[in-house]
C-alpha cells in the first residue's frame, strides 16, 4: 500500500546511515527478503513485479524498521462499488 515505508540502517566503519525505502504508488508494497548474505528492499506492484529494488550486505545491515501504511492511507485505496438500482 503507498505508505509501506522501510528503514536500512548500515554501517560503514565510519558510523551509520540510513536508507529509506518507500512504496511511490498506490498499489505498491515494500517487501523485506534475507538470504545468502544479503537484505533485500523491493518495491512490489499488485501482481508482484518488482518496481525498485535495493541490496545490502546482510553483515553491515544493524537494524531494518517496517512501517506498515496507516490505517487512513489504506481507506483511500478500497474502492466502494453500489448496485444500481
Amino acid at each position: 500500500m503507498r505508505g509501506d515505508r522501510v528503514e536500512v540502517v548500515v554501517d560503514l566503519g565510519e558510523g551509520t546511515r540510513t536508507y529509506e525505502i518507500e512504496a511511490t504508488r498506490a498499489g505498491r508494497s515494500v517487501d523485506v527478503r534475507t538470504g545468502r548474505g544479503l537484505v533485500e528492499v523491493v518495491e512490489v506492484t499488485r501482481g508482484g513485479t518488482p518496481v525498485r529494488t535495493a541490496r545490502f550486505m546482510q553483515a553491515r545491515v544493524v537494524a531494518v524498521v517496517e512501517h506498515p501504511a496507516s490505517d487512513a492511507a489504506r481507506a483511500e485505496e478500497i474502492v466502494t462499488l453500489q448496485r444500481a438500482a
